[in-house]
């Protein structure tokens, strides 16, 4: 059993004892503690907490449980049901709420579980509100309230469909190319809740031919929900058939967004945000932003429409604080998210989907004519179990000291720049292991730059 407590929120497995995987006892322990911060700082004047799940096995149940200790809380809960992480965010500033707590693990496995939790502005909180709920919740210093000040709790399933209108009401969402392209679509949204709001935007949006798989919201994930390329076989195979011109693929909850091309090979994750910022930017120029673990080709193409890049730590809220400071028109993760403020301050696939659809047909060319347009980048994705006797901070300066004859940046982990390429290793905040990114021209090339560092790993802890 796991238990993971971090900037991402509190995640764990569903089962075994309390405090060694997301039971109820912790369930409540850590909403009771966020219920306490979020009355101490919160600026608003009503007391609504908005709450919303993807479709994993265990969510009624944490559902139940989160809504009971608002309540006992003294907070009226908006419960808008099964939903996408985006959704809640938005429907968190629509209600003028407090704040919210999202009920998914993202892209991690059925057993898994995980509060996600918002401030009033539907966004994440921060490092140092993070570290309060984490300290009231280990101290226990929460209050229940009386019978005459409970809560109440409030259903409201509307916010779908309020999310699309709010996609379909962007600037640079083009309805008319959209629907005169006669796209046809496949979706593969991992039986979660993409798989009700993934189609009936692509409906909204004009397209007539819309291919569903996995798309039953019943949790019973039809293979590892993270939307990577070993796991998109059924959609691959598909596309090689020719009968869709893209694929889309989610994650349960929605904030990720793969991309798979009418060849069906994958158009690559971290080229969802890269090919979605060159449209931003042909219309709207302005700052972009990335994390240390992104690849090289935002770059490349900020500057190739004459505008400014900057990097931030990983983390969707370390990305947000970096947009808001440059004033970024487009940013998000190597992982498939977009974050576009002209719609919130959120990864949103929605968001992401919309404006490829756009940027695709007022291209009038195929997805891999598209892919061709952009720097050519490999990304090797690879980890590293921990287990106790892992010194993961001796491990990064021993890296630091062997490379430091190249460009390091270690405000999350160690990120190493060689002239053409680059290797980021950096402790998980949602799993427990070390991730270690690398790029280079070629995947060959990423890969032996992976094992390179495996290697030196490998030699400190044996």
């Amino acid at each position: 059993m796991s238990l993971i407590k971090s900037i991402s929120g509190i995640r764990g497995t569903i089962g075994g004892a309390p405090g060694e995987g997301l039971s109820p006892l912790d369930i409540v322990k850590y909403t009771a503690a966020y219920a306490t911060l979020i009355k101490s700082i919160t600026t608003r004047k009503t007391r609504y907490i908005v709450v919303g799940r993807d479709a994993r096995i265990s969510g009624k149940m944490v559902n139940d449980i989160v809504v009971g200790t608002l309540t006992g809380m003294g907070f009226d809960v908006i419960n808008i049901g099964l939903a996408t992480t985006p959704t809640t965010e938005i429907a968190v500033v629509q209600e003028k709420a407090c704040g919210g707590i999202i009920l998914t693990a993202s892209h991690n496995p059925k057993q898994w579980n995980a509060l996600k939790l918002l401030n009033e502005n539907g966004e994440f909180l921060n490092d140092a509100q993070g570290k309060e709920v984490l300290r009231i919740a280990e101290a226990e210093e929460y209050e229940f309230v009386p019978v005459d000040e409970l809560g109440h709790e409030f259903i409201n399933t509307t916010y779908t469909q309020k999310h699309i209108d709010n996609v379909m009401a962007l600037d640079l969402v083009d309805v008319e190319a959209i629907a005169k392209a006669d796209f046809t679509v496949a979706v593969d949204a991992v039986n979660s809740v993409g798989g009700v709001a993934i189609p009936k935007l692509l409906r909204s949006l004009g397209v007539k031919n819309v291919i569903e798989l996995n798309c039953d919201p019943t949790g019973m994930f039809a293979h590892s929900p993270e939307p990577l390329p070993e796991n998109l076989t059924q959609i691959s195979d598909l596309m090689k058939s020719g009968k869709a011109d893209v694929g889309f693929v989610v994650d349960p909850d929605v904030d990720r967004l793969a991309i798979v091309m009418e060849n069906g090979e994958m158009f690559i994750e971290e080229y969802t945000l890269v090919s979605i910022a060159d449209y931003v930017l042909s219309q709207t120029p302005g700052a972009t932003v990335s994390n240390l673990s992104s690849s090289r080709a935002l770059k490349d193409v900020t500057l190739r429409h004459g505008c400014s890049y900057s990097a931030s730590a990983v983390g969707e809220v370390n990305v947000v604080t970096k947009m808001k400071e440059t004033g970024a028109v487009i940013g998000g993760e190597g992982n498939g998210g977009v974050i576009y403020p002209a719609s919130h301050y959120g990864r949103d696939a929605l968001v992401g989907v919309a404006l490829f659809l756009s940027l695709l047909a007022k291209s009038g060319k195929k997805v891999s004519e598209l892919k061709k347009t952009y720097p050519a980048y490999a990304i090797a994705k690879n980890k590293i179990e921990l287990t106790p006797s892992i010194d993961v901070d001796a491990i990064l300066e021993t890296v630091k000291v062997k490379f430091s004859n190249e460009t390091i940046t270690d405000i999350d982990g160690v990120k190493i720049d060689f002239a053409d390429s680059w290797v980021h290793l950096r402790k998980s905040n949602t799993e427990p292991i070390i991730r270690i990114y690398s790029e280079a021209s070629t995947m060959e090339k990423a890969d032996e730059l992976a094992q390179q560092i495996k290697d030196v790993i490998t030699s400190l802890v044996e």
